[in-house]
């Protein structure tokens, strides 16, 4: 059944590429990354979490559910 979303694989280098550019964008803007989000980050380079939870953890770390 097609839930009309579909998921795009990523290896792990794209996904750290990702990580790169966001906390370069972020410290170019004068928001620096924490421990815990590097950390989240890891998880996700790593593959043990998707882009959905990364978000999710950052979310609720600063209150924004």
């Amino acid at each position: 059944m097609d839930t009309g979303t579909s998921t795009i694989a990523t290896t792990a280098a794209e996904r750290e590429l990702r990580v790169a550019e966001a906390i370069h964008s972020g410290e170019m803007e004068g928001l620096p990354v924490t421990a815990a989000g590097r950390q989240d980050a890891q998880e996700y380079v790593a593959g043990r979490i998707d882009s959905d939870e990364l978000v999710a953890r950052a979310r609720a770390r600063y209150g924004l559910d």
